[in-house]
């Protein structure tokens, strides 16, 4: 049995850092930097389980490409590249990994000899 993000969650939670990125917008990169590397890590603190990195890896690039849209609204005369965007991205948010082992991995319990558990 695999556990997946759901695209209605995933979306709706992209749509809530979008309106949140836009009303920080002028705020300096590494603030911005540093808050969405806090939703990221909380993101994933919950769903990067075995077989979720795909739909977590989706929800870092969502941020970065609002973060990037975010960014080119600040002045009508820089255009950031995808180039500079994600070196930004690699300095602010943190890479995907699963954080989570397998279930099953839970319950092996590894004890010393004469241990009343084994």
């Amino acid at each position: 049995m695999r556990r997946v993000t759901s695209k209605k969650r995933l979306r709706a939670k992209l749509r809530a850092v979008r309106t949140e990125l836009m009303h920080r917008r002028h705020e300096p990169v590494p603030e911005q930097g540093a808050w969405l590397a806090k939703v990221l890590q909380g993101h994933a603190n919950y769903y990067a389980v075995p077989d979720n990195l795909e739909a977590v890896a989706a929800f870092r690039h969502g941020l970065t490409w609002h973060w990037l849209r975010a960014l080119r609204r600040r002045s009508q005369r820089s255009s950031l590249t995808w180039e500079r965007m994600r070196r930004i991205e690699a300095q602010w948010l943190p890479p995907v990994r699963v954080l989570h082992p397998w279930p099953s991995a839970h319950f092996d319990a590894k004890t010393q000899s004469r241990s009343p558990v084994s």
